[in-house]
């Protein structure tokens, strides 16, 4: 038998194996230093979900992203053959390069439930970085350019989306939120066992509430469970859930358990749009705790513990809560509390059989589970249907006999009241219509938790709430700067301490310097995706996040930058100057990339030799890029013109390249072309700049030209117009408050 890895009464993980993937502290300086010099593989903050699920153990027996021949096992039979004891020579299975025309003499002996994909997909971009490197491992790096895991023994495959999305929803319907993730995806799938650098953690003030399965366990001994049943929500808890998970426990007490523990387990990765967002549960669940077993919305915190469980959801109905049960036996739990249509949703108007309508019969989710291979122990304890007794105010199981008694209050008619601010009815006296009356029965539920729900429906588009496990990074912006809003959303501005003006103030180049050195203004630092732009009509021409049409913040997805981004001051593309082909210019600071091997600060501003430029035609518009290396660099001094760069770091030229021709491809745009395919001598490239620096000039009334408007853009700047009269009232207009 298994050797006992738990606490007495829970269970041992899928595949008796405890999964903590964390490097030990005494290793992780050299494991990061490490990780800068391997490729980097941009990872989503969906993948950021998936990467904590893997590392802290919630998947075991898995220890990296899936590999070809573990995937075709979730797909096709939702479990995985394991052979955690090496009885046919199958321990690593799951860990080594899938092959094909190799097969084992005997089957793994042992199957567990595995039956959602766990995937990483990737670019071609970062394909090719990959099978060029010499190295055996490559760097998971976030959108905001952190380095957060590596990645061993890569295993490259084609991402077949159509076969995945078929398999695991059973359904076709392109407006399914995860399928639309799917399809989002790069070509290839990475699949690798994983090292995470350090916890993660996502400073969003819910942090206390994640616990990996260890410490879940640790806990769940501290409370003297002899068993654990775990309760996942995804809206607010009232009283009717609360009367479910009490008499759960009361139930498993009849069956001889002593002392059974619940696990109330918010479900706290991705999520569509709509969902409950992820703080608004949380904090009503602590109020629901902190009320105790005086209310009947209440839950003894004695016998309770909430934990956040990481995994993101993906809406696939009876295959997915197979992963939800599966996943919190990782944690000890043996009993699972399943309702009807467990993770399913409704058919988007693009479904072919369900559109609006349940994707999922409501009654298969709790059959699957319950007969599913590998689900081994785990028990189910099914949701009942529970009324509002108005004759002592609480909810409960419907007495046949007298149903007038009881009234039924939906989630759409919860949510309504929510909306309109419901406050308690009478207790002696309440109403069979509650909208109309527009109260609340005082036993539904905890008063200051459903106080947080009034406010969230209330204020739903405020943008203060937090939807789901996101990082809240800081910019990593030069101190020079100030700023304000939330970064990674439409309100962040960065701002510079001295200069008022992001565009108009800053010198071109450093004082005394020749016309090969410019001053380069960092918006976008190595390995971020973020697409951070100086801000053209704002007053003080502030830094802030380019957005897609939709509103929402933009991001590269073709790959993790390996330059650091921005642009020249006191420089502008006159959209009336043509190229030879035609092409204007495309209205903005002439673009700079940056090819050091240093991570700049956003909002810095450094010195930086032209090596030369690339004409880069997008969308019918001339966008230069010069390129330059900051004068710091280690490699500046042997680096003086686009030869030298191809010399001392081979490859460059080709990338930048590719970068410029491909990086929107990923977001289902045609390439780029580029002028030439020859990137320009020095000379050439501070002629453009010279032109260019002409042109704003022009722009600012300063010039010989003459420009007809100010293109809409906010030039009254002390650099721009020659004074310095509205310095003050401008400043205080870009950014309303200061960080200290």
């Amino acid at each position: 038998g298994a050797p006992k890895l738990t606490p007495p009464g829970l269970p041992n993980p899928d595949g008796d194996e405890e999964i903590d993937l964390h490097v030990p502290a005494h290793l992780r300086e050299e494991r990061m230093a490490e990780a800068e010099t391997l490729p980097k593989v941009l990872i989503s903050d969906l993948d950021l979900n998936w990467l904590q699920v893997i590392g802290e153990g919630w998947a075991s027996p898995l220890k990296g992203f899936m590999r070809e021949g573990t995937l075709l096992e979730v797909l096709h039979f939702n479990s995985i053959l394991v052979d955690p004891f090496n009885l046919t020579d199958n321990k690593d299975a799951h860990t080594s390069t899938t092959n094909f025309e190799k097969f084992t003499q005997f089957r793994a002996p042992d199957r567990v439930s595995m039956s959602v994909p766990i995937t990483l997909s990737c670019t071609e971009y970062t394909k090719a970085a990959i099978d060029n490197s010499p190295h055996g491992a490559v760097a998971l790096t976030t959108q905001m350019g952190n380095i957060v895991a590596i990645l061993r023994n890569p295993e490259i495959y084609p991402n077949r989306k159509e076969e995945i999305a078929t398999r695991m929803f059973g359904v076709i319907d392109m407006g399914h939120p995860y399928i639309k993730e799917i399809y989002k995806g790069g070509d290839y799938l990475i699949g690798g066992e994983v090292e995470l650098l350090d916890r993660i953690k996502y400073n969003d003030g819910l942090d206390k509430w994640r616990k990996t399965t260890r410490e879940l366990m640790d806990e769940f001994r501290e409370k003297g469970a002899d068993t654990v049943y775990a309760f996942q929500t995804r809206n607010p808890t009232h009283a009717g859930h609360a009367y479910l998970m009490r008499s759960a426990g009361e139930n498993l007490k009849k069956e001889g358990y002593k002392n059974p523990v619940l696990w109330l387990s918010p479900l706290g990765g991705w999520t569509k749009e709509d969902d409950v967002p992820l703080d608004v549960r949380v904090k009503q669940h602590e109020e629901v705790l902190n009320s105790g077993l005086e209310h009947p919305g209440g839950l003894d915190p004695a016998k309770t513990v909430m934990a956040i469980w990481p995994a993101p959801m993906v809406y696939a109905g009876p295959t997915e809560v197979q992963f939800h049960a599966k996943s919190r036996r990782s944690a000890g739990a043996s009993y699972f509390v399943v309702g009807r249509d467990p993770a399913g949703m409704k058919g988007s108007e693009l479904a072919v059989a369900h559109p609006d309508d349940d994707l999922y019969d409501g009654d298969h989710g709790r059959y699957v589970l319950q007969n599913s291979p590998g689900i081994g122990s785990m028990k189910m304890l099914s949701f009942v249907k529970v009324m509002y007794d108005i004759t002592d105010n609480v909810m409960k199981v419907p007495d046949e006999s007298r149903m007038d008694d009881f009234i039924s209050i939906s989630g759409s008619k919860m949510r309504l009241l929510a909306r309109n601010g419901a406050v308690p009815c009478s207790r002696t006296d309440i109403p069979t219509d509650l909208v109309g009356a527009n109260c609340v029965p005082s036993g539904f539920m905890v008063p200051n938790g459903w106080d947080i729900v009034v406010d969230y429906y209330k204020n739903i588009d405020s943008g203060r709430w937090i939807p789901w496990s996101r990082p809240q990074v800081d910019p990593g912006a030069s101190s020079q700067t100030k700023s304000e809003g939330k970064f990674g959303t439409g309100s962040f501005r960065l701002a510079h301490s001295t200069y008022e003006s992001y565009w108009h103030d800053i010198p071109l180049r450093p004082e005394g310097q020749s016309d090969e050195i410019i001053n380069l203004v960092t918006e976008i630092p190595l390995y971020m995706t973020a697409k951070m732009e100086m801000q053209k009509t704002l007053p003080g021409n502030p830094i802030g996040q380019d957005s897609n049409s939709d509103g929402s913040p933009r991001y590269y997805t073709y790959g993790t930058t390996f330059f650091n981004y921005g642009y020249i001051p006191q420089t502008w593309e006159d959209p009336s100057l043509k190229d030879s082909l035609g092409n204007g210019g495309d209205n903005d600071p002439l673009d700079v990339m940056e090819v050091g091997s240093k991570r700049l600060e956003m909002g810095s501003i450094t010195p930086c030799r032209v090596l030369g430029h690339l004409e880069l035609i997008d969308e019918g518009e001339m966008d230069n890029k010069i390129i330059c290396i900051a004068l710091s660099d280690p490699d500046a001094s042997s680096i003086h013109s686009m030869g030298d760069l191809e010399r001392v770091k081979p490859g460059t030229i080709d990338k930048l390249k590719d970068w410029l021709k491909r990086y929107k491809t990923s977001d289902g745009k045609p390439e780029n072309a580029l002028a030439s395919e020859n990137p320009t001598s020095t000379k050439e490239a501070i002629e453009l700049i010279h032109e260019t620096n002409s042109r704003w000039k022009n722009l600012c009334g300063k010039g010989s030209g003459f420009v007809s408007d100010g293109h809409g853009f906010w030039l009254d700047a002390a650099g721009c117009k020659g004074h310095s009269s509205s310095s003050s009232s401008s400043r205080t207009s870009n950014l309303a408050t200061w960080d200290d």
